[in-house]
Order: structure tokens, then C-alpha cells, then sequence
């Protein structure tokens, strides 16, 4: 029994304690209402552990549910958007803080700079009319998501990065990744980097405890880190 309260202790001594979480997550709301209550159950998390959020910048779908969430609850909300969505009708009035950058990599960097972890939400394909308006609605949120996940094997992080995996919205991908360890593409120690849960509080609480065990492709250092991660020197600010 003593032994036991130990071992609980020292894993609670060991939690990470995150401050600001980025979210990637869809421009749509998705055809099921679990997506919409999957995003609202995080934002009243992180409001909960008084996490900030840092996100897309749009106030639509999955993004507006969470921004507004946070934001309503008394959390700082920092959106990050290219000039080229910043127009109401492709990204809608964002809430909280906002940066203003040229392009989607200095929306990653700026986003990556400012975030402890990162947890991608379900994003959904838009329709055909309708899918060069919103590129970050599925294959924007997964190129997010797989960017970040390389950069912890690459070294350039050892950030926790999280996948809600929403009614199995994610199951294909995850496939995928054990598919690569299998066929030896993806080393079993780096399938490990992407933690997932089926919700909000079993993701964090992973999240917390996570402890990086692949194998770096080269030393923090070497990636000039500081330079990678720096706020955009052009990016626009603009208050709440």
C-alpha cells in the first residue's frame, strides 16, 4: 500500500502542467453532433484547468465552438489566420486575440511558438462548391496534425500532441501509422509521439503524463530552435 501511494505520488509530481493548448480542428461543424459537444467538453476542460487557447483564427464550425468556449469562460484566446482568410465570409469574426500572418507556415510556426501542446479535433472535407474556401476543414487540420508529429521526431519539440478521436473519426488514420510500423516505415518508438483518447479528459490527462521515448532525428539544438519558433516579425496584432 505504501509502495503503491508512492508511485502515485511521484506520477503526480511528474504531470505536466500546460498553460496554453493549440487546436486544430475543422472550419465545419461535421455531419454528427458529437463533433460539436466533443469540441465544447474540451473547451470547458481547458477552462476548467484555466488553460488558454491558441487556434485557427475563424469563429465557424468546430473552431468557433471551441473559441467561443474558451473565451466565455475567461481564458485568453489567441487566434492565428493567413491574410487570405481573414475575409468574414471564409473564416467569419474571430474571437479573442488575433495575429494576421502572410501564410499557412507562418500560421504553424506562430501557433507551434505559442503552444505547450497541441490536440487535433476532427476536420471535415467541404463539399465540392464550397472546398477552396476552407482549407482547414479536413485535409488542413490532418496536414497540421502530421506536421507537428514530425517535428517531435525530427527534435525540433518534445510537446505532447493529442488526437480526440471522435466515434472513431480518426480509426483510418491510426491504421495508417500501425500499418507503417508494421511494413518498418514508422519505428515502433515513434508511433508512440501521436497520443489519441475518445475524449476530452482522457486526452489531457495522457497528455500530462506523456513522456517522449523515440529516438530524435537530430539534437534541438542543431535545428536553430529559437529562429524555427519565432513570432512571425510581420504578423499583425489585433486586440480583442
Amino acid at each position: 500500500m505504501e509502495g503503491g501511494d508512492q508511485e502515485s505520488s511521484s506520477t503526480s509530481e511528474n504531470k505536466r502542467k500546460f498553460k496554453k493548448i493549440c487546436v486544430f480542428c475543422g472550419s465545419r461543424a461535421g455531419n454528427k453532433s458529437s463533433f460539436g459537444d466533443a469540441a465544447l467538453e474540451l473547451g470547458k476542460l481547458m477552462v476548467r484547468k484555466k488553460i488558454d487557447l491558441v487556434y485557427g483564427g475563424g469563429s465557424v464550425g468546430l473552431m468557433g465552438l471551441i473559441s467561443q468556449t474558451v473565451f466565455n469562460g475567461g481564458c485568453h484566446v489567441l487566434g492565428v489566420i493567413p491574410k487570405a482568410l481573414r475575409p468574414h465570409e471564409i473564416s467569419g469574426d474571430s474571437v479573442g486575440e488575433v495575429i494576421i500572418v502572410a501564410d499557412m507556415h507562418q500560421r504553424k510556426n506562430e501557433m507551434s511558438k505559442h503552444a505547450d501542446a497541441f490536440i487535433a479535433l476532427p476536420g471535415k472535407r467541404e463539399r465540392e462548391r464550397e472546398r477552396e474556401r476552407a482549407l482547414h476543414c479536413g485535409y488542413g487540420t490532418m496536414e497540421e496534425l502530421l506536421e507537428i508529429v514530425a517535428w517531435s521526431q525530427l527534435g525540433i519539440h518534445e510537446k505532447p500532441v493529442g488526437l480526440l478521436n471522435v466515434d472513431g473519426y480518426y480509426n483510418s488514420l491510426l491504421e495508417l501509422f500501425d500499418k507503417g510500423v508494421e511494413e518498418g516505415f514508422i519505428a515502433d518508438s515513434a508511433r508512440h509521439i501521436l497520443l489519441s483518447a475518445d475524449t476530452a479528459a482522457e486526452l489531457i490527462k495522457k497528455m500530462e503524463e506523456y513522456v517522449p521515448v523515440h529516438d530524435r532525428v537530430a539534437p534541438r539544438q542543431s535545428w536553430e530552435v529559437d529562429q524555427l519558433l519565432e513570432p512571425t516579425q510581420g504578423g499583425e496584432t489585433q486586440g480583442s
